[in-house]
């Protein structure tokens, strides 16, 4: 099996000199250790050959434990991977979300064929979790305070049902597509981006919590 290490910093040499080839493969090396972003690669029966030390950290893992083992037992769902091997292209996904490791990254997967492996490069937007969650918790106050708005005004219309008429229903459907499509927008998680709720609704922290104050003459 290939060692999936590079030379600890000690026995690495010197870029002063005039190594050429040496030197070049160094830096590439330090690239892999040193990169930010989780690389990961596999060969083409999708068993893991090499992980770079963000991987592990992403992940909290050991080099040792997961070299040789299916990429499955980490990632769980590797279709990806697959489907580029067999299709040779390219793949930029949405972002992919590991909720067991607080994860959330954003991928690009691409074969190496004359290797007969698989790379893939993770860039981590796991701080942009806590933000959808702040979103999320925004508009399940929302939807819960149109909700309370809707039974109280019912209440107070069935009592004078006789003289609204019709118009009391449409009222009520109109409020409830609204719930539905707070509701519906809630759990779309990844496709809604924190700034999003600022540009269409830049008061919606404000309605959440119930302090937006009443128009003059109401």
């Amino acid at each position: 099996m290939a060692d999936s290490t590079f030379p600890s910093p000690s026995s690495r040499p010197s870029l002063g000199g005039g190594g050429g080839r040496h030197d070049h493969h160094h830096l590439w090396q330090l690239l892999w250790e040193y990169d930010p972003n989780g690389l990961i690669v596999v060969d083409a029966d999708l068993y893991i050959k090499l992980v770079n030390p963000a991987f592990c950290r992403m992940f909290k893992v050991q080099p040792d434990d997961v070299i040789g083992q299916p990429a499955a037992t980490i990632l769980d769902d590797v279709s990806d991977f697959r489907r580029v091997w067999e299709t040779g292209e390219v793949y930029r996904g949405k972002p992919r979300e590991f909720a067991q490791h607080d994860l959330l990254v954003n991928q690009v997967i691409f074969p190496i064929p004359d290797e007969g492996i698989i790379a893939c490069i993770m860039a981590d937007y796991s701080h942009q979790l806590t933000e959808r969650r702040e979103l999320m918790a925004i508009k399940e106050t929302t939807i819960k305070q149109v909700n309370q708005v809707v039974d109280n005004q019912m209440k107070v219309v069935q009592e004078i049902a006789g003289l609204l008429g019709e118009t009391t229903a449409q009222t009520k459907v109109s409020l409830l597509k609204i719930v539905q499509m707070l509701q519906h927008e809630a759990v779309d998680t990844v496709a809604v981006h924190p700034q999003d709720l600022k540009t269409r609704h830049p008061r919606s922290a404000e309605l959440a919590q119930g302090n937006i104050p009443r128009e003059e003459g109401r």
